[in-house]
């Protein structure tokens, strides 16, 4: 019986870094609010940490070892009640410009968390989560599409040499105006011809015969579900980029959007991320930007604020060459000058787009709108009943990001720069990435929410995982004594390396990834049940106990290859067509059943030898 040394250092490497990576586990997290810049680049210092606890202090709520970390604030609290006050009070005394966010901190002794160990994430059936309910903003979702087809309108009539005095856009309809009814009746036949999606009434007004277009019921219903449904995507993709497992994303009513993140996440980040309608605009810099000083901006511009809000006024042709919906794909990274820059590829009707608009306009400016809608959050008491009522405000906030000079014809993949911090520019990029929200959205409501399965199931689901871990360990013990202890020795390094390799990935543990484990558990101990017995048989057939356990472990390997090869292949395709539960079960048994072919067969093969390889053996204690 020879095994190799390298085999011994591999498993004692194994052993121990499996042992200080699950220790994190074993230290349960604490409540508490973290305070965080509204903006990616935003700088949280001791002051505002100071402020926040002199807030608390105020309002008698106990916080302990306040910290910072990425850039945000962090303060614990005694209780989940405390958490919620204190998310209540910090959110009205410091304003829109910081997010306050529910959150846990880890207890995790400084030295494991030095070497970079976490505990692992447990999902929103065991440990509960963040609850977000997001209302789509429908109103605006419409006067988008209004603005889309007035242009629209505007083209199919000049296409069509029908004279038409203007097209406005109202709050919910389209306005056209002419000289005359002979034109108005044929850009009724024009409108008529090229769309079905408004009904069109003929009306007299004192400045001539008009045309009012409205959208009809059922178009109206499907902007309003496609606003919904391209959020739910956008939302998903935005999730996906945050690194979030299992988080659930749901509609709930005609307008609203349900987002559950499980177990411990940055909270303040994933707010900010999910519920800002980022977009870009790109447009070309009117020819009178140099000379406007303020005052009625002439006719075809709009005037906004350059790079900062309270930043100089610069004047854009109110034509818009594409916007990020055409955005395939964007990228942070750096210029020439170590300046933090987007690099943007847009999808082929985008990059047409770009070359038509730029081929007549070299050597003119084009500058880089960034748009996005907030809402602004202000505190009324009521005078009869005392109590502070929060009111929300939806306003829109754009700001021209860059604005420079173009040097030859745009295609589909160009960059931007003057975008700010290296954080401004990594965040614009994945909003830009994840895709454009059809419409936006704000925070009807957020909570923690308890486990969903409720304390005592779960209890009983750990009771029963821990019950069976025992009864097998005695099961091997007292079948297969000495070679029991190996067994159980090897199963408990199995869960120690599933522990390890799941804070490692980030995924998160739940009730289905409980009962993965468990059956991972089961395999690990079916496979060294055909070892023993595979031992037993070869002493019965007279070989000699050395013999007997190098026969064992080899002829016993295919079958248990085999037996874990199938059921890895189905983990595999429970992992690809499943979702939410269905996927924690398959991420568990994926890696229990490849920790388990590690430590059933190398591990115990390797303890066996230090057991019986050096000394004469006349009886095996199996």
């Amino acid at each position: 019986m020879r095994y190799p040394a390298w085999k011994y250092v591999l498993i004692l490497f194994v052993l121990v870094i499996s042992t200080l990576y699950a220790l994190p586990s074993l230290y349960p997290d604490e409540p508490a609010v973290q305070i965080s810049g509204a903006k990616a680049g935003s700088q949280i210092d001791q002051t505002v940490l100071t402020r926040a606890e002199q807030i608390l202090k105020s309002a008698s709520i106990a916080t302990h070892d306040g910290s910072f970390g990425q850039n945000a604030a962090l303060l614990r609290v005694r209780t989940s009640e405390d958490q919620l006050k204190a998310q209540e009070v910090l959110r009205r005394e410091l304003g829109e410009n910081y997010v306050v966010a529910l959150n846990l901190a880890p207890t995790t002794p400084a030295w494991l968390q030095a070497i970079g160990a976490k505990p692992m994430k447990l999902g929103l059936d065991l440990r509960g989560g963040v609850h977000f309910l997001l209302e789509v903003d429908m109103s605006k979702a419409l006067e988008q599409r209004l603005e889309t087809a007035t242009a629209d309108i505007r083209r199919n009539l000049r296409d069509n040499k029908v004279n038409f005095n203007g097209v406005r856009q109202n709050k919910d309809n389209i306005v056209v105006s002419f000289a005359n009814t002979t034109d108005r009746d044929n850009a009724v036949s024009v409108l008529r011809r090229q769309s079905n999606d408004f009904s069109i009434q003929s009306l007299a007004s004192t400045d001539g015969p008009i045309l009012q277009l409205k959208y009809t019921e059922a178009r109206l219903q499907e902007i309003n579900q496609y606003a919904v449904n391209q959020n739910l995507t956008t939302l998903r993709n935005r999730i996906n980029e945050l690194g979030v497992a299992e988080a659930l994303v749901q509609s709930q009513g005609s307008n609203r959007i349900v987002v559950d993140l499980p177990g411990v996440q940055d909270t303040a980040e994933a707010k900010r991320v999910l519920g800002r309608t980022a977009n870009l605009e790109f447009r070309l810099v009117s020819e009178q930007a140099d000379t406007y000083a303020g005052g009625p901006v002439p006719a075809g511009t709009q005037a906004f604020p350059f790079e900062k809000l309270d930043g100089p006024t610069i004047l854009l042709k109110r034509q818009r060459i594409v916007t990020g919906e055409r955005v395939q794909n964007a990228m942070s990274g750096y210029d020439e000058n170590n300046q933090p820059e987007v690099n943007i590829t847009l999808d082929t009707a985008g990059g047409k787009l770009m070359a038509d608009a730029t081929r007549n306009a070299v050597g003119k400016q084009m500058a880089v709108l960034f748009i996005e809608n907030k809402q602004r959050v202000s505190y009324v008491t009521d005078p009869v009943t005392g109590k502070t009522v929060e009111t929300r405000t939806p306003y829109t906030e754009s700001v021209v990001i860059n604005r420079a000079t173009i040097q030859a014809v745009l295609g589909s993949q160009f960059r931007i720069t003057g975008v700010g911090t290296p954080q401004e520019a990594s965040e614009l990029a994945l909003l830009l990435r994840a895709g454009a929200l059809a419409a936006p959205m704000y925070f009807v409501e957020e909570r923690t929410v308890g486990p969903s399965l409720g304390q005592d199931n779960i209890d009983k689901g750990i009771l029963s995982t821990q019950v069976g871990f025992v009864l097998v360990a005695l099961f091997m013990i007292v079948f297969y004594r000495v070679f029991g202890l190996i067994a159980n020795f090897a199963l408990f390094m199995n869960l120690a390396m599933i522990l390890t390799v799941m804070s490692w990935i980030g995924a998160a543990l739940s009730l289905p990834g409980i009962a993965g484990i468990v059956l991972t558990i089961g395999m690990a101990v079916d496979a060294n049940v055909l070892i023993c017995e595979r031992i037993r048989e070869e002493i019965r057939w007279g070989a000699s106990p050395k013999q007997a356990i190098v026969a064992g472990y080899d002829r016993a390997y295919t079958t248990i290859f085999d037996s874990n090869l199938t059921t890895l292949l189905v983990a595999f395709i429970l992992f690809a067509i499943g979702s939410g539960p269905i996927k924690g079960f398959a991420v568990t048994l994926a890696i229990g059943i490849v920790c388990s072919m590690f430590t059933a067969i190398t591990v115990t093969r390797g303890i066996v030898q230090l057991v019986y390889g050096k000394r004469r053996i006349d009886h095996l204690s199996i």
